[in-house]
């Protein structure tokens, strides 16, 4: 992972001052004025002061070269989240576009929630940035930015939230990034992720890359050397420079084509950069000159550009000593599309002000039109994230009309999701496809070049089946809303008879239930208009009627859920627990009754009890530990010695005798997550060593990740696997005899 500098805001305001003019940067510098006093006393994980954070963002967007808008709202996206600013604040002294990229940002914890789970919250929030991109492609540029030096900053988090942010990253950032064309970021992005969600792949690959890294450079300068030669023979301007490949893209290659790293041969390449687009044909054709191309490994982009803008041309050919090798060769602005995506032909920062030209430059992407597409067809804000995924995320293919109009589908779309793009009448009507002047049936999987010619009859109608051929929510969507038409009666009826059956085996009546005043709140909830519209959705399944059931139900569930809950903690309260010794803390009482768990605890005197596991010291069997009665969560238990167990904990007498089962009965199952923290001088192998110790003592190493301070002393943190208390500090034993390694200890955070 490459070494991250922080930039200061004197260097941003420099960054700034390469193409804004003094008004402009007095602006950004009054943006940063505000965030700093509005986040004044707030501190990050790390320790550092709040406003460093912003501070990067900022100098993102302005290296982007993006306009003053924007990199403003990169120093104010969080004062709405994290301090008491609100957006009429941000208006008032910054204008309507800050306020409504800083709104689009903002994740929605400053609105209220009727009970939704951390996933419904996560859509949700993730469709609300997503429209707001659609609307204004600033959004996202300073969302990207946000995302960049969060997860430069990773190390400081818990290493579950450190996987739950890569992962999310991963699956919905980076490939943003590659859908705006933002190279730079999205390169880092995926690498950054792989480190925290894969790192023993990450760092196996680092260690072989760097292993050969003199015997590549090498060969990469001989071939470099020999097309210098050739190319000075055409009379052109032109930059020639070797490319190292990207770690996720190499461990993408092996898992996605079951290879080794040994078989991967392409891990450099050459990037030829000319002026012209005659040019880059003319050094194609110099390379295929001195070099055999390898059949099937040449890919021309500047005649059919990717969906994000991105041309070039890519060759693998046979080079020096009969090794392959790839070529690309783009023009400088291809180049710096490439690198800047959407950033590069920015409309705003080329002095375009009017609606038409802005217009013009969004259009640009056709994925934001799929989404507002997206948005208007989809009701669900889990399903609108799935279809963002399946239609925008996922891998393309460029189909053509007989025309010669290009279309881009994701991959294995049918005929079928061809004819709905283009219109959806066409879909409807289609009977057949002819595909490269073949008859194909409608489930072909369409590929790369395909000409593709629909066949149509005024009086065809689509099928039912279709919606198990389609790809693209787009068709799936335009066919059950056919459906929905044609069977609308019906299925009115039978949604309402389905969620009448759900009520009544939930034990409610049924008529308790389906009152105006409950029904608009899930209406309102799933987006729909009315009655007839949400039972018809439930007859039809394309809502079930249990999740109906369940948003009618659930004040009536909750209260039920709560006064269990308080009922069982007044039992345990009641019970005279006293404060609990450290003489009495590793024991519970012998002539009490104790209940087994499925965590291995057991609680005296009480049954059908919920019990947690602390995450903050993870307790494992063996620890002396003691249970923390938590309102509305039941029992959490926590190691004795656990600084969350302070003393005004204890006199609240909220303490309660906890004890772990006969632990020999799972001697052999390694059922619990322990962090340790392993201190040592950095050195070659230093990281191998600590993981090929770990596997040698557990079955499982859920993470592991490392940093080497200024002193080249190296602090590695993981999680690992364990059965009780005497097989971690086995591990931990095992840990302390490796060279080199002056401390092995159990995690404290």
């Amino acid at each position: 992972m490459s070494k991250y500098v922080e930039m200061t805001h004197d260097e941003v305001l420099k960054a700034c001052q390469e193409y804004m003019n003094e008004a402009d940067i007095q602006f950004v510098e009054s943006a940063y004025e505000f965030a700093k006093n509005a986040h004044e006393g707030q501190f990050r994980e790390s320790g550092q002061p709040y406003i460093i954070h912003p501070t990067q963002v900022a100098g993102t967007l302005a290296t982007l070269k993006l306009d003053p808008d924007t990199v403003a709202a990169g120093y104010l996206h969080d004062t709405v989240e994290d301090t008491p600013v609100t957006n009429d604040d941000i208006k008032e002294k910054f204008g309507e576009d800050v306020a409504f990229i800083v709104d689009g940002v903002t994740k929605l914890s400053k609105i209220p929630y009727k009970s939704k789970t951390h996933e419904e919250y996560l859509a949700d929030n993730h469709r609300k940035m997503l429209i707001a991109m659609a609307k204004d492609l600033r959004v996202i540029m300073v969302k990207l930015a946000d995302r960049l030096h969060n997860m430069h900053t990773l190390d400081h988090l818990r290493p579950d939230k450190q996987r739950r942010i890569a992962d999310e990253t991963l699956d919905i950032y980076a490939p943003l990034a590659d859908r705006l064309g933002i190279g730079t970021i999205k390169w880092e992005l995926e690498d950054m992720s792989l480190h925290y969600l894969n790192p023993q792949q990450y760092y196996r690959i680092v260690n072989l890359m760097q292993s050969k890294r003199s015997e590549r450079e090498g060969y990469i300068a001989d071939a470099i050397d020999t097309l210098k030669k050739t190319l000075d023979g055409l009379n052109i301007k032109y930059d020639i420079y070797g490319r190292p490949k990207h770690i996720y893209s190499i461990y993408k290659k092996m898992v996605k084509k079951h290879k080794d790293f040994s078989e991967i041969y392409d891990l450099l390449a050459v990037r030829v950069i000319v002026k012209s687009i005659p040019d880059c044909y003319a050094v194609l054709g110099a390379v295929h000159t001195e070099w055999k191309p390898i059949p099937g490994r040449f890919k021309d982009y500047i005649a059919v550009p990717k969906a994000n803008g991105y041309q070039s041309l890519h060759t693998t050919i046979i080079g020096p000593g009969g090794k392959p090798l790839e070529i690309q060769i783009r023009t400088e602005k291809m180049h710096e599309i490439a690198e800047y995506g959407v950033a590069a032909h920015w409309a705003y920062k080329k002095g375009a002000t009017n609606e038409v030209e802005q217009t013009e430059a969004t259009k640009k992407l056709n994925m934001v039109q799929e989404i507002l597409e997206l948005q208007d067809e989809t009701k669900d804000s889990h399903e609108f994230m799935k279809s963002v995924k399946t239609d925008i995320f996922s891998d393309r293919v460029y189909v053509f009309t007989p025309q010669g109009d290009v279309y881009e589908l994701p991959k294995d779309s049918s005929p079928l999701d061809f004819a709905y793009m283009i219109h959806s009448e066409v879909g409807a009507h289609s009977v057949g496809a002819r595909v490269n002047n073949k008859i194909v049936p409608l489930d072909y999987k369409l590929q790369n070049g395909d000409v593709v010619e629909m066949l149509t009859q005024s009086n065809a109608k689509p099928s039912r089946d279709w919606v198990n051929i389609v790809k693209t929510s787009r068709a799936r969507n335009k066919i059950k809303r056919f459906f929905k038409a044609e069977d609308k009666e019906v299925n009115i009826e039978k949604g309402k008879n389905l969620v009448e059956e759900e009520l009544h085996n939930k034990g409610f009546v049924a008529k308790d239930f389906l009152t105006k005043d409950k029904l608009e709140k899930v209406i309102s909830h799933f987006n729909y208009h009315n009655e007839d519209e949400l039972f018809a959705a439930v007859g039809f399944g394309e809502i079930s009627a249990a999740t109906v059931g369940n948003r009618l139900t659930e004040d009536v569930r909750r209260e039920q859920e709560n006064e269990k809950q308080r009922q069982k903690e007044a039992e345990i309260m009641n019970a005279g627990q006293q404060s609990i010794t450290d003489d009495n803390a590793s024991k519970a009482p012998a002539d009490v009754m104790r209940v087994k768990h499925n965590n291995g605890v057991m609680v005296q005197g009480v049954s059908d009890l919920m019990l947690h596991l602390a995450k903050c010291c993870n307790p494992v069997p063996g620890d002396p530990i003691v249970g923390y009665v938590t309102k509305g969560r039941g029992v959490t238990i926590h190691r004795y010695d656990c600084p969350n167990i302070t003393e005004e904990a204890r006199k609240q007498g909220r303490l309660i005798d906890v004890a772990w089962e006969n632990v020999a009965r799972h001697k052999n199952d390694e059922n619990y997550n322990a962090d340790i923290e392993v201190f040592g001088y950095n050195r070659s192998k230093l990281l191998s060593d600590v993981i090929n110790a770990l596997n040698s003592k557990t079955k499982n190493i859920v993470n592991i990740s490392g940093k080497v301070d200024n002193n080249n002393m190296g602090h590695i943190y993981a999680t690992v696997s364990v059965r009780d208390a005497n097989h971690l500090e086995d591990i931990l034993s095992r840990l302390r005899d490796i060279p080199n390694v002056y401390e092995a200890k159990r995690s404290t955070n």
